[in-house]
């Protein structure tokens, strides 16, 4: 593991409570097997999402190999639910979580990053034991609004995050130079940067050089000078960038990329649309070459492969990333 990585984990690792043999029982008896239970413990016992996030079994960052994959499932709080050629992909629940339990129990995943929603259904199912939990902040800037770069905090906040017992939150921040608006996400993302510090929690920054050609749909651009650019700005956000963590795509020349940070970062999973897994994966290889890139974060590529096999598909990751 890079020193840097070293710094920021061993002070996460800290936070972490051992749990007794008599709370980890407690918590399984307290664990559901089937959606309608959940239902019913929302509607007759939501308390317990607590008590079973108190008790929860963790690791930490410090505890994994260096590496990290991490599966994502918070695409459809922004009202994201297309998948490839598939825009009705994520609309059931009960498959997302079907599909995320299947990805969560394949061995050398590390964790996983959602909004509460989901987090708490796989909470109460379970999935989330051993597991490193990032959170999701800002899911306000819906797909397709007209006011979809001012992306507010719609999510966790600091103070949830810590009080859950997990290790994290993640923020997208994207940059469009055209548009007034984005000094509004640029300011909540540095309030987010700053507060998780503060709680000892890592705040993992997406930041992308945006705009709208032609007034029609957010384009980022990926570029290498445009993910420089945004890597730049990103790392300047908050009061302190100890516990700050970048989330960026693979692009071309990741040497040069990663040459603008000495942050830790963790690679997002790319375009679902692509039906060619090999080269994505040769892609994402190639970023995590580089030493302070530390794993991946992918969701809906695994999530929802071509082949619909996603054991195959979040194994054939885990294998390329160890």
């Amino acid at each position: 593991m890079s020193s840097s990585t070293s710094q920021t984990t061993s002070q996460t690792a800290s936070r972490s409570t051992p749990q007794s043999a008599a709370q980890a029982v407690g918590a399984a008896n307290q664990f559901v097997s089937t959606y309608d239970e959940v239902t019913r413990v929302r509607l007759e016992d939501p308390s317990r999402i607590a008590r079973l996030a108190a008790a929860r079994r963790r690791r930490t960052v410090a505890d994994t190999d260096g590496t990290m994959m991490v599966i994502a499932a918070d695409h459809p709080a922004r009202g994201a639910l297309g998948v490839g050629i598939r825009p009705h992909a994520m609309e059931s629940r009960r498959e997302l979580l079907d599909r995320m339990r299947e990805a969560l129990a394949v061995p050398g995943v590390d964790g996983v990053l959602g909004t509460a929603d989901i987090l708490e259904d796989l909470l109460l199912l379970g999935a989330l034991e051993d597991k490193i939990v990032f959170a999701s902040m800002n899911r306000g800037g819906l797909q397709g609004s007209s006011w979809e770069i001012e992306d507010r905090f719609t999510a966790y906040d600091a103070a949830a995050i810590k009080q859950s017992g997990f290790d994290g939150g993640k923020m997208l921040t994207r940059i469009d130079l055209a548009d007034d608006r984005t000094s509004f996400i640029l300011e909540a993302s540095a309030n987010a940067v700053t507060d998780l510090a503060r709680h000892e929690l890592i705040a993992m920054v997406e930041p992308f050089m945006s705009s709208r050609p032609g007034g029609g749909k957010i384009v980022n651009d990926l570029s290498p000078e445009a993910v420089i650019k945004s890597i730049h700005i990103a790392q300047g956000l908050g009061a302190t960038s100890a516990y700050t963590w970048l989330k960026l795509p693979a692009v071309d020349d990741m040497e040069r990329v990663m040459d603008a940070t000495t942050l830790p970062t963790l690679i997002l999973g790319g375009d679902p649309a692509n039906d060619d897994p090999d080269t994505l994966r040769a892609t994402w290889k190639r970023a995590l070459d580089r030493p302070n890139v530390r794993g991946l974060v992918v969701g809906r590529t695994l999530l929802y492969p071509a082949d619909d096999d996603v054991t195959a598909a979040v194994t054939a990751s885990v294998d390329m990333l160890r």
